[in-house]
């Protein structure tokens, strides 16, 4: 556990949220810690907050000065310039053992700035913001991105030291608090025999067997919810050199970053584990179908075939022109690959919602993913067949079988 004599790094705008940072530092006191409270203020007011960390100081660690963030009409550069600053303090202090967690207070602004130096800090290191925009719509995906950042939602403005308020910042500072008084699990895999890997609802009886069947086999699995954020904090984490190797069952990210889609996933999507040379599995559970905003449906949109997986997720039939393109690009991606690859595609459809009887259910289309992809990818990628459906035990049998060969070994330049 973490040494007491650590502190918890407060990160507010005092000539907004004055009161509310200071109440925050006197009621982490009380209960035994040791704040530090930092104001990154974009107005460039000089004033006597009662920060630890002044603004002047926040502005200069970011190559500014408060003269000049004051004479500074363009916002978006005053909140860079104490942003670059909060970040190179926060890191320092990291590096110096001097803070053990951050909690942020903020509305808009202020959830926006917090969010970016909290994203930057490690995995496993404790982050809470309070956030009186936390509900904006839309807002939380942008906060917390691929981090593990605590969103508290204020509910009430974060303006006036009310009861209501008060029992919001007193819970966050018991979370905080309270992170440090028990044992708490080590974020930690033998990146020896680690293995990463994609799921969603749909293909989740495959990921469930073939997880328990490398687990029986001493290959820890980590999962990632593949909705767009998820596979991008696996892309991360496999650059950083956690994993041994990677079962990609659900790279349908790839497509939605192509077309703008809910599911984007990033332009490095399918990426980090062909630069890190490890083994990779991809299959197909979801890459056939499409997941634009609603507000968003085009009249064409609105005449294609489609699956309610529940009341708030639709997913419709991707078109053959976008499955020739999806297919060009995965393997342009794949080519690049230093490590071994193999492409495992069931022919029976390619997740729960591809089956017989569902309306878009169409395994014959969804051969010309796999004819594009055999055009185009390298002759060293190998691409298996099963004639399964994605969530039938055969599949799962293959799979598995097709894992166990693979990170068997790991090639020499992983």
């Amino acid at each position: 556990m973490a040494s007491e004599s650590k502190g918890i790094l407060i990160l507010a705008t005092m000539d907004t949220k004055g009161p509310e940072a200071l109440y925050l530092r006197h009621k982490i006191e009380e209960r035994g810690g040791k704040p530090l409270l930092m104001d990154f203020s974009t107005k460039g007011r000089r004033q006597k907050s009662g920060a630890d960390i002044p603004a002047s100081e926040v502005a200069k660690a970011g190559g500014a000065t408060l003269k000049q963030l004051a004479s500074c009409r363009d916002r978006d550069l005053n909140m860079e310039a104490m942003v670059s600053g909060a970040l190179k303090i926060a890191h320092r202090l990291l590096r110096e053992n001097r803070i053990q967690g951050i909690l942020g207070v903020g509305g808009y602004t202020g959830s926006l700035m917090a969010a970016e130096v909290m994203r930057s800090l490690p995995f496993s290191f404790p982050k809470i913001l309070v956030s009186s925009a936390a509900a904006f719509p839309g807002l939380s995906t942008r906060l917390i991105q691929t981090s593990d950042i605590v969103l508290f939602n204020s509910v009430v403005e974060i303006a006036g030291l009310t009861g209501f308020l008060k029992n919001v910042l007193d819970r966050a500072v018991v979370a905080m608090v309270g992170i440090f008084k028990g044992q708490v699990t080590e974020p930690s895999a033998d990146r020896r025999k680690a293995i990463a890997m994609t799921m969603l609802s749909p293909c989740e009886g495959c990921a469930r067997a073939v997880r328990a069947a490398l687990e029986k086999n001493s290959y820890p699995v980590v999962g990632f919810h593949a909705t767009g954020m998820g596979d991008r904090a696996m892309e991360a984490m496999i650059s950083e050199g956690l994993f041994r190797g990677v079962i990609d069952l659900a790279p349908g990210g790839v497509g939605e970053h192509l077309y703008g889609f809910m599911r984007d996933a990033g332009p490095h999507r399918l990426e980090s584990a062909g630069r890190m040379g490890i083994p990779q599995i991809i299959s197909t559970c979801g890459v056939n179908h499409i997941t634009p905003r609603k507000s968003q449906y085009t009249a064409e949109h609105d005449l294609r075939r489609r699956h309610d997986i529940d009341r708030l997720r639709t997913w419709l039939r991707i078109s053959p022109k976008e499955l020739r393109e999806v297919a060009a690009l995965f393997a342009a991606k794949l080519n690049l690959s230093r490590g071994p690859v193999k492409v495992v595609i069931p022919l029976r459809g390619w997740s729960s919602v591809d089956s017989p009887g569902n309306p878009t259910y169409d395994p014959e289309e969804d051969r010309l993913f796999t004819t594009e992809l055999r055009k185009t990818l390298k002759k060293e990628i190998e691409i298996v067949e099963v004639h399964a459906n994605m969530e039938d035990p055969e599949f799962a049998k293959t799979l598995i079988r097709v894992a166990l060969e693979m990170f068997k070994e790991v090639p020499s330049y992983a």
